[in-house]
């Protein structure tokens, strides 16, 4: 692995300091007149570099675990790049001293009073060195040092090296093994890395849709835990709206041990949260964080423009999450699992996989709750394809109309409102805008379809819209639609 750093260049660290000269004895006894003055000392021109700065991008309409950016120093208006350091004169330049240069005793100056304050300092050190000495002495006479003349101190007891539950070291410590990184790979030879985790006994692994995207149709797909051994796996069912899948090693072994399943609508603002992943191909990495908001509508792609978008109704985190982190494990200070790690919110555009550019982690991180994907997850081995809640209406996903706005027509020319659906039953129609469901604000079409989906078919909720200038509410019991379509 390489890496680079940027900004101005830093001259090389001296092999070695300059090697001290000895101080001329004493004589018995000083001769009359002037002491001389001590040498005076070499200064070292100190050059500081500057820190990185963040710069703040204007968020993208699409989120995505994308790539990193540089540090840069500061550079003088109108010139790029900044111009390198000043040579130190330790380095060889300037008028000082070099490191390595040969050594000549100062001549000493006349008159002058320092002589009597370099005698004083020596007497001192003299001092000092035979009080040591003579404690060195007293402390071997009584053995105090264990007869081996060290002077470290080892820990006795490798029990110490134990981290207590709930420290951040322990929950990794439990997590790591129960967690894999997934490769897959298409036929065309194209894919990537990802993460999962261990979600049954029976070898099921849960993880993004995108993660295995390109191994669903024939393609390859292994998974590694943090032990180093290696399964290959099958792709058991898969939701792109959700982002969500389940995989299931081949040959699993018998003493899986599956991470426990938190409940993310507990989840608070301000809760720890512990990241575990392979950002950049870097498997088993921890990081940490806290829940930043909760409910943060998010509807994110792989930045290619080809394929359809997912939407959720996210946890939002500050722990560092990059390219590799999806699929894996979002944990609570406890260790449970309260989400996965889908997306982040890039400086630059692109979507989940990257799209034109990958960024780094900027502290925008986007996990599914895991109720929701846990509810998913279920009717992916049960049935092996998603089930979606649905209004039976068409919204208009553009933002700025200040609610989910239902179309003048729906897709390839088809109605808005489905004929005796959920919606025409309630008695919406066209050009009505959705701005609540229950108690939650409704800002846009993409915030009302992750609403929804945190739903079941089944379920009844409360809509408010506006129509003609005022505002009513109706109660919509959810269809289904089965599949990605």
């Amino acid at each position: 692995m390489s890496t680079e750093n940027e900004g101005t260049a830093v001259p090389p660290a001296p092999s070695a300091p300059p090697v001290p000269v000895d101080a001329p004895a004493a004589p018995p006894q000083a001769p009359a007149g002037p002491a001389p003055s001590a040498p005076e000392g070499a200064g070292y021109d100190t050059v500081s570099q500057g820190g990185p700065t963040a710069g703040h991008g204007a968020p993208g309409a699409a989120t995505g675990d994308a790539g990193a950016t540089g540090p840069a120093g500061p550079a003088p208006a109108g010139e790029w790049p900044p111009p390198p350091p000043a040579i130190p004169s330790y380095a060889g330049g300037g008028g000082g001293a070099s490191w390595g240069s040969s050594y000549e005793q100062p001549q000493p100056k006349p008159g002058g009073r320092r002589g009597g304050l370099v005698a004083g300092v020596i007497a001192a050190a003299l001092i000092a060195g035979a009080v040591g000495g003579g404690v060195g002495y007293w402390a071997a006479e009584r053995g105090d040092d264990g007869g081996t003349g060290s002077t470290t101190v080892s820990a006795s007891n490798p029990a110490d090296l134990k981290r207590d539950p709930g420290t951040v070291a322990a929950v990794a410590a439990k997590a790591l093994p129960s967690t894999v990184t997934i490769e897959a790979e298409g036929n065309n030879g194209e894919g990537g890395t990802g993460t999962g985790f261990v979600y049954d006994k029976q070898g099921h692994i849960l993880t993004n849709n995108h993660v295995v995207a390109e191994a669903v149709d024939g393609g390859k797909l292994s998974a590694t835990f943090s032990n180093g051994k290696k399964y290959d796996a099958e792709v058991i069912g898969h939701a792109q709206g959700y982002d969500v899948a389940v995989i299931k090693l081949k040959n699993a072994p018998n003493n899986l041990k599956p991470l426990v399943l938190g409940n993310s609508d507990k989840a608070a603002v301000g809760d720890s949260t512990i990241a575990i992943g392979a950002p950049f191909g870097l498997s088993n990495t921890v990081t940490t964080g806290i829940i930043s908001a909760k409910d943060r509508p998010v509807a994110s792609s792989d930045g290619t423009g080809s394929s359809k978008a997912s939407y959720m109704s996210a946890l939002q985190t500050d722990a560092s999450i990059n390219p590799g982190n999806s699929g894996g494990p979002l944990l609570d200070g406890n260790g449970n699992v309260i989400g996965i790690n889908s997306a982040i919110q890039s400086s630059s555009s692109g979507g989940m996989g990257g799209g034109s550019g990958q960024a780094g982690s900027i502290g925008l991180g986007f996990a599914i709750p895991i109720n929701q994907a846990k509810m998913v997850a279920q009717q992916l081995i049960k049935t092996g394809q998603p089930v979606y809640p649905v209004i039976g209406a068409s919204v208009s996903l553009e933002e700025g109309t200040g609610g989910a706005k239902i179309t003048e027509q729906g897709a390839s020319g088809s109605a808005a409102v489905t004929a005796n659906g959920p919606a025409d039953k309630a008695g919406l129609k066209p050009g009505d805008v959705i701005t609540k469901l229950d108690d939650s604000v409704i800002d846009s079409g993409p915030t009302l379809i992750g609403q929804i989906w945190t739903h079941k078919p089944g379920d009844v909720v409360k809509l408010t819209f506006t129509r003609d200038g005022k505002e009513r509410t109706t109660d919509v019991t959810l269809g289904e639609r089965k599949g990605d379509s």
